[in-house]
């Protein structure tokens, strides 16, 4: 649940290793305990190779509380970023900090750390043939895509109880509502701006293929109400069909505690 393919056309990832969960057996490390690995000068080019194509794509279709948050992460274009650093601002913004991972997490795991303010997150990058499509999560998804909305307070502590719900999840039929509702929020949600709907889920937001998409046409785009979306099936290998547009954070958040409530997740 807590990562998606860059560009989700085809099931090519489905016996990738990299996909594969891993159970944890200790902690990971978390914020200052994350150390910086020995990156070759390609893997630094592919993060500038991406950053630079989403930086293009991204003025007038991402949200602007997205471009708020990547503005004061000021997070590095050049060359990969830190987890340290990124978690020491998150932890300053918003108390929230990154552990690092080796890949995909047991959802219990997983969901373990969100419920205590800290985002799972890997610290290797793509290959260049997979700038497109990665069937596997990577830190230009993971940093880029996830953390600028993480600064946004109202969205944080929405992050937060999506951890602390699905912990509390016992009824398969529930959790598979709320898996649907992370779908559709985290990884794919749209926010109402001035302008129009735009981007705030990172599974859009660091796939150029599915942002140029998502605000197309092609798209139904439907009122957030977390009874639909946790409705709504989606399919991972293809771009998104229906997406749902919530009209602010504070929305966001009161909604679906109000959802988790009913369920007697929260």
């Amino acid at each position: 649940m807590q990562n998606t393919p860059a560009h989700p056309e085809t099931p090519t990832g489905a016996d990738d290793p990299r996909c594969v969960p891993h159970k944890l057996t200790a902690p990971l490390p978390v914020g200052a305990e994350c150390p910086y690995p020995a990156y070759t000068a390609d893997e630094q080019d592919v993060w500038r190779t991406l950053y630079a194509r989403m930086e293009t794509l991204l003025p007038g279709r991402a949200a602007d509380e997205f471009h708020l948050g990547l503005l004061a992460l000021d997070l590095e274009k050049h060359r990969i970023p830190a987890l340290a650093d990124v978690s020491r601002k998150l932890q300053a913004a918003t108390n929230w900090q990154i552990a690092r991972t080796p890949g995909l997490l047991d959802a219990h795991d997983f969901f373990s750390y969100l419920a205590r303010r800290i985002f799972p997150c890997t610290d290797y990058i793509r290959a260049r043939h997979e700038l497109d499509y990665t069937p596997a999560p990577d830190c230009f998804h993971d940093i880029f895509g996830h953390t600028p909305m993480i600064m946004h307070p109202r969205f944080a502590n929405f992050y937060q109880k999506i951890g602390q719900a699905a912990l509390a999840c016992q009824d398969p039929a529930v959790e598979e509502g709320l898996t649907r509702i992370y779908w559709f929020t985290v990884e794919f949600g749209l926010i109402r701006n001035p302008g129009g709907p735009r981007i705030y889920g990172n599974g859009i937001i660091s796939s150029s293929g599915e942002t140029q998409h998502s605000l197309t046409d092609k798209v139904r785009k439907l009122p957030y109400r977390p009874e639909t979306l946790a409705a709504q099936a989606y399919d991972i290998w293809h771009f998104q069909e229906t997406l749902f547009v919530i009209e602010s954070f504070d929305q966001l958040e009161q909604e679906f505690v109000r959802w988790a409530r009913d369920h007697r997740l929260l």
